[in-house]
């Protein structure tokens, strides 16, 4: 087992001391990257491009040899178990995914089975552990999938950007359906990430990307519910280490204590929430990871860098803290603006600890 030289991410994860904030962005392998666009030119389609592990393992590594990130996260996609489940994803340009094959009766639920991960997501396993590989200890990886209320809205929509009527409507009049639906991707997303960290992931996220268009009540019962579901049936140690846990809910700022209860080890904030108040809520409880608005990244260097040093002040001195953005960064982003950001993180936040 290769030895880490850079854990500071793990270690900011599980509250430990460290020399300076870890930083990492979310989609920090994607389209602003004029070599990530050379390479899915060169896959010929983006499910090409993450069912190949080569071409996966190459846009992973492509921001690191870049910025001096602490973390690598998985290039995937978080519909590759109800594509694994056969219902005919595709990707037409500009439109984002679509499902050949939407759940909607309570026929086509009984259809579903819970993906072998060895087996039709043997790709993304192979790209773990080649990535493990070819990282050779510089960074920790990163594993990742959707939750199952966000996996359920593509199988139910049958595509993305939607208003959420058909879904809901579902929620509504045949909740026990949607329940049923939610248990069985819960137990896919359960065993694909354990399945990641077997293969080499050494801490997980999952992406709640749209429980923040759910009422208090609802999110509760469709979405928190199952991530707790996901969070006790996980893999907590692998290779000697704990593997950190973090839960992600876009729009999620009022849940924070809910979602620490689940037993994780950091909560994702977006930009919408402030950390200090989102640390004294939550306490000792959990790590937080945010929480730029990814809309600064267009503002000058010098700009970011005061944006940076306010998101810093924000969380205070002390352990418990991962400089992300409050979601994934924009295609259109400077990537010199990028190098502004990772650089003010590592030089404006050592005097936030030790």
């Amino acid at each position: 087992m290769t030895e880490l030289k850079n854990d500071r991410f793990l270690r900011a994860l599980l509250r430990q001391p460290v020399d300076r904030t870890p930083v990492w962005i979310m989609r920090q392998a994607g389209r602003y990257l004029p070599e990530y666009r050379a390479t899915r030119e060169q896959a010929g389609s983006f499910m090409k491009l993450c069912s190949t592990p080569e071409l996966a393992c190459e846009v992973t590594l492509q921001p690191l040899r870049r910025f001096p990130l602490d973390a690598a996260i998985l290039f995937s996609d978080i519909l590759t178990i109800p594509d694994a489940m056969g219902l005919g994803l595709g990707f037409a340009e500009g439109e984002g995914p679509r499902f050949a094959r939407p759940v909607r009766s309570a026929a086509d639920v009984e259809k579903l089975a819970v993906p072998d991960p060895e087996d039709k997501l043997r790709y993304v396993m192979d790209a773990v552990r080649l990535i493990r590989r070819e990282l050779d200890g510089q960074v920790p990886l990163i594993g990742f999938a959707g939750s199952p209320w966000t996996i359920a809205t593509y199988m139910v929509e049958g595509q993305g950007g939607t208003s959420f009527s058909i879904i809901k409507k579902m929620l509504f009049d045949r909740p026990q359906l949607l329940h049923a639906l939610l248990d069985i991707v819960a137990r896919a997303v359960t065993a694909y990430l354990n399945a990641q960290i077997a293969a080499g992931a050494q801490a997980v996220m999952v992406f709640d990307t749209w429980g923040g268009v759910l009422a208090p009540r609802d999110y509760r019962e469709f979405s928190l519910r199952y991530l707790q579901t996901i969070v006790s049936g996980l893999t907590r140690q692998a290779q000697g280490r704990k593997v950190p846990v973090i839960l992600f809910t876009k729009g999620g700022g009022q849940w924070l204590e809910a979602m620490a209860a689940t037993g994780c080890d950091a909560l994702g904030v977006d930009w919408t929430t402030d950390l200090k108040d989102a640390r004294a809520r939550v306490g000792q409880r959990v790590a937080l990871q945010g929480n730029l608005d990814p809309c600064v990244l267009y503002a000058s260097p010098e700009r970011i860098r005061a944006e940076v040093e306010t998101v810093l002040e924000s969380f205070g001195a002390g352990n418990g803290h991962v400089f992300n953005l409050g979601h994934g960064i924009h295609p259109d982003v400077d990537p010199e603006h990028v190098a502004a950001l990772v650089e003010a993180v590592h030089s404006a936040s050592r005097k936030y600890h030790g």
